[in-house]
């Protein structure tokens, strides 16, 4: 069996990461140096954007992003293109990303082929239909199929 500091070994961890020459064109070197995120790390931040969402992104690169370290104001100046691939990589090497297959996988679940339907007949937002119980669930979507009332 593997032993804890093994498991948490996996957090020091460090990723070179080669920015693409189209998103930093007159750059020599494109290597910067991420660090997986831990529950910690995204425990912070999920309490940090608690009123803003839209900063969660940027938290994630700033707390990976080992070298060069930026600031929060930084990292905010840099080219939405360019933030966006390091916050992919930084699902990467956290292990915080979905694979097609997967995605393909959690599709076909009946639960989430209801909450497609309300949201597309309906109109719903994730977090409407989230405040659904089961039962009132499978009560629209029955409704909704022909076969309720």
């Amino acid at each position: 069996m593997i032993s804890a500091e093994d498991l948490i070994a996996g957090a020091a961890a460090k990723h070179a990461v080669e920015i693409p020459e189209a998103l930093l064109p007159d750059a020599q070197d494109r290597r910067v140096l991420l660090r997986p995120l831990t529950v910690r790390d995204l425990r912070l931040i999920a309490k940090a954007v608690r009123d803003n969402d839209d900063l969660s992104g940027a938290l994630m690169v700033r707390q990976a992003l080992v070298d060069p370290a930026l600031s929060l104001e930084q990292i905010g100046a840099l080219p939405a293109g360019l933030l966006q691939f390091l916050l992919n990589e930084v699902n990467r090497i956290s292990g915080i990303t979905a694979t097609e297959a997967e995605i393909v996988d959690a599709l076909e679940d009946p639960l989430v082929q209801a909450s497609l339907l309300l949201s597309r007949e309906l109109g719903w937002t994730p977090e409407e239909i989230g405040r659904l119980t089961m039962g009132e669930t499978m009560l629209h979507v029955a409704a909704l199929r022909g076969r309720g009332g």
